[in-house]
């Protein structure tokens, strides 16, 4: 049976430590905790649980961080948590088996991380992470923001999803402070560090600067497939918003290049024709949405949302404006069927049910919230 390090990075945490180490209560053999400065009860919650609490001086650095939390556990795998994860009941239990089960010679296990949800507590943006990592490989977190650890050794992946719940917002601004000291400090920006930059730079308003940043990271072509696919969808989005829909199209179809059409991909393309009436060719990208299979290199995020939900209600939404109800009713009740609590799902159904009615009805809501 292996043994199990867990190594999480804190500061100021007290609403949700004891909540993330009681989800994973039997996981681990030892808990190291680097403190990075909490003012709060943190520390004192995470001794009571049985934690090993060590002290790191932050330095705008995570990778630095976690790896000193790595640098202090003794046991065969470290495994790591934010301290808002979650895990669920049945990831637990499964934990616990592989613990007496796992092949010792594996390196790495990939495992889910469910980071949204929607309204009934279903995950709509999912990806594979990094999560159990064999000591003696020698694995190093890299990245001073948005860290990561580039997958190598010998690899597996299980469907035991970590869940991310946050109970309250990242502070404001930081990771984006993070980036421009890096630059100021004369740092060049790797790859992937470009592409997050940029999405900082979007959550900042600053589209023009991040759309420059998103075409540098493309053109160099040093992206990981599913950063590059990222990178046009961000690129796409950016360039609507800033009125250029000529160029938003080309981007979203220059997402092709890398793979077969994402489910995404398509849901962007058919908004972009949507907002122009041009409803059948909308639908036809809606429809191939419906028909996109979810990536199969388990690196990239993937919203399940895209590929059924949503592409429903807004095919639902062209073809009433096609004159075409039938089918829209036909859209609507397959997208009721799998999300009957959505208030546009309810929407739609007052609409349908009273268009027999001599009383005007508003048509059907133009769109459903866009995925996360």
């Amino acid at each position: 049976m292996i043994t199990i390090s867990l190594c999480m990075i804190v500061k100021n945490e007290e609403d949700v430590l004891e909540r993330c180490l009681r989800s994973a209560e039997g996981v681990a053999d030892e808990i190291i905790i680097a403190d990075t400065g909490s003012t709060d009860q943190t520390k004192e919650i995470a001794l009571r649980c049985g934690a090993k609490v060590y002290d790191f001086v932050w330095k705008d650095d995570f990778a630095a961080a976690r790896n000193f939390a790595f640098s202090k556990a003794t046991c065969d795998y470290l495994f790591w948590l934010d301290a808002d994860d979650v895990v669920p009941e049945q990831t637990r239990r499964g934990l616990l088996l592989l613990r007496e089960k796992l092949d010792p010679s594996v390196d790495m296990v990939m495992l889910p991380y469910h980071t949204a949800f929607d309204a009934a507590g279903r995950p709509t943006l999912i990806f594979y992470r990094e999560r159990l990592l064999r000591r003696a490989k020698g694995f190093r977190w890299e990245g001073e923001v948005h860290e990561v650890i580039p997958p190598s050794g010998r690899r597996i992946s299980l469907p035991l999803p970590i869940e991310h719940r946050k109970l309250k917002a990242p502070e404001t601004g930081r990771n984006l402070r993070i980036f421009e000291g890096l630059l100021k400090k004369g740092k060049s920006l790797t790859p992937r560090q470009q592409l997050y930059y940029a999405r900082e730079l979007v959550g900042a308003g600053r589209d023009p600067e991040a759309a420059v940043w998103l075409k540098r990271f493309l053109d160099e072509r040093g992206g990981w497939l599913e950063d590059n696919i990222r990178a046009c969808l961000d690129l796409a989005a950016c360039r609507e918003r800033l009125g250029d829909w000529e160029g938003a199209l080309n981007a979203v179809f220059s997402s092709f290049v890398f793979d077969s059409p994402r489910a995404e991909a398509c849901c962007a393309a058919g908004g972009l024709l949507q907002s122009r009436g041009d409803y059948r060719r909308a639908a036809y990208w809606y429809r191939t949405a419906i028909d996109c299979p979810p990536p199969d290199n388990r690196f990239g995020f993937y919203n399940p949302d895209f590929a059924g939900f949503f592409p429903l209600m807004q095919l639902c939404v062209c073809f009433d404006r096609l004159g075409e109800t039938e089918t829209a009713y036909d859209y609507h009740k397959r997208a009721q069927a799998l999300k009957p609590e959505d208030p546009a799902v309810l929407y739609n159904e007052r609409y349908f049910e009273g268009l027999g009615f001599p009383k005007a009805q508003q048509p059907p809501c133009q769109k459903a919230e866009k995925p996360v």
